[in-house]
């Protein structure tokens, strides 16, 4: 088995409404199509397309817990897309630097924790037990 890739990542929301538009107007995302067979199947999910990626929202009753988990987005600019999201009203929170990368982290409206991240050198990997 050889893993090519992240396709999608899940989220739970509360107000798919208000999800909506937060990831379509605040942050720019384009919805997409759903497969034919999930609304039949009771399924109420939004789908958002991001570079060759996608963000699923998944609709429920209460809001996922609080923690450190999330999912990162690349950014061309991460000083300008800061200055975006405040000005929209998006509260920005700084973290721990990583050399080579500008990064910051917001929340949806349901607390989903997103990093934003610009890297701007080329990131090193380095294998681990090998």
């Amino acid at each position: 088995m050889k893993l090519s890739g992240l396709h999608h990542v899940s989220i739970l929301v509360t107000d798919m409404a208000r999800a909506r538009k937060f990831y379509r107007d605040t942050l720019g995302m384009r919805e997409i199509g759903i497969p034919s067979t999930f609304p039949g199947a009771g399924l109420r999910v939004h789908w958002f397309e991001l570079g060759d990626e996608q963000v699923h929202l998944i609709p429920t009753p209460q809001p996922d817990s609080f923690s450190q988990r999330h999912y990162a987005m690349h950014v061309d600019d991460a000083q300008a897309a800061r200055e975006e999201l405040r000005r929209k009203g998006v509260e920005t929170a700084e973290t721990v630097p990583i050399p080579g990368a500008d990064r910051f982290f917001i929340r949806d409206p349901d607390g989903n924790r997103i990093e934003l991240i610009q890297w701007t050198e080329t990131y090193r990997i380095v294998p681990v037990g090998e």
